[in-house]
């Protein structure tokens, strides 16, 4: 299996504020390139694009395409299964497999482990659960994505021997980040001889729009190379590495994509310095590292827009004075004023994020009015 996954989390939208209104005949054709140059690996889940994905991904894919031509993973939603029942798990379980039209996963994962949902996973014995709709042939491959300390992977992994690989955050950003843990997560998962899929690999595009510093330091060396092809050949380096997903939203980012992947090469010693250098250019940029999964945003009792307000703050920083950035947060229907500290934003992001503080950092400089 090539080394290049697509990501359906983040498909071409016709208007940029509703997740639901996916571009589909765009997808088609991005799905079908895809698949043209040798790459079979698509990646989704039940709450991607508002509950559209799967769907989404019957339409442009599996009634498009023969089974034994593409490879499919999904996941299982423990957030949603918090307050469940194993009779809800087993459904939702089954609702999926009808959602994307498929008679089995090639691959299927818990979505989201951290020390919270594994114990919503302990407590819905979702790991036997999965293990016997594996041996139904319902499951090819069995494993989990991951959002936690590596202390916490180590633990799901010596109580679990049996599942077959991990989907690690794993990025040259969060290589050495205190709260992601990219390094020490992937060397655990080693440890204990599991296979690695890579999400996030740009961080939700951060990393092929980063400062014009970075995009120099990158351009000097290689011209011709996306910025984001660093990040995703960085990711693809790493041995135990079996696929790095890309959340490709458009044409032009699937033809990039599959060009310098149909041919990988790993990263070089000196390629990989600076992609270090890179790294840390970009941690004393100020910038918010949101990636816009938008898990935040799923229990917020304001309905606070925490992507777009966060993504207006980091472009201020990043292009001051391109354009009124005032405005556009005055435009949204809701702002930061309506935060109520609940603090459901922080417990829910996978970045390890303060939103709430960042959130008053982005009020303070885009509430503010000038002149």
């Amino acid at each position: 299996m090539k080394k290049l996954g697509f990501g359906c989390m983040r498909f071409p939208l016709r208007s940029p504020d509703d997740p639901t209104s996916v571009d589909l005949e765009q997808v088609k054709t991005m799905v079908d390139r895809f698949l043209e140059r040798g790459f079979t690996y698509f990646d989704t889940a039940y709450f991607y694009h508002k509950g559209t994905s799967e769907g989404i991904v019957r339409q442009v894919l599996v009634n498009r395409h023969p089974r034994d031509s593409f490879t499919l993973a999904d996941k299982l939603p423990l957030s949603m299964l918090k307050d469940k029942t194993r009779e809800d798990q087993a459904q939702t379980f089954h609702t999926q497999l009808e959602r994307c039209g498929v008679d089995y996963f090639d691959y299927y994962l818990l979505h989201n482990v951290n020390a919270e949902s594994y114990e919503t996973a302990l407590r819905l014995g979702s790991f036997s659960y999965l293990l016997e709709q594996k041996e139904k042939g319902f499951i090819r491959h069995l494993g989990f994505s991951f959002h936690d300390s590596a202390k916490v992977l180590d633990r799901v992994l010596r109580e679990h021997p049996e599942v077959e690989f991990v989907q690690l955050q794993l990025n040259y950003l969060d290589w050495e980040s205190p709260s992601v843990q990219s390094r020490l997560c992937y060397e655990t998962a080693l440890r204990h001889g599991k296979q690695v899929v890579v999400m996030e690999p740009v961080k939700g595009g951060k990393l092929a729009d980063p400062s014009p510093e970075v995009a120099q330091l990158f351009h000097s060396h290689d011209p011709n190379s996306s910025l984001s092809s660093w990040a995703i050949r960085f990711a693809a380096s790493l041995e135990q590495v079996i696929v790095v997903l890309s959340g490709m939203s458009s044409l032009e980012q699937v033809e990039d994509n599959t060009c310098y992947m149909s041919h990988f090469v790993p990263l070089s010693t000196e390629e990989l310095s600076l992609t270090a250098r890179a790294a840390q250019l970009i941690r004393g940029d100020g910038t918010v590292p949101c990636t816009a999964c938008s898990y935040c945003t799923e229990g917020c009792p304001s309905h606070i827009p925490i992507p777009a307000i966060l993504s207006l703050y980091n472009d201020s920083i990043r292009a001051p004075g391109e354009k009124d950035y005032h405005a556009e947060y005055q435009s949204l229907p809701v702002n930061s004023e309506a935060c109520v500290y609940c603090g459901q934003c922080r417990r829910a992001c996978p970045q390890h994020i303060d939103v709430i503080t960042a959130l008053q950092d982005a009020h303070a400089v885009l509430g503010e009015v000038v002149g």
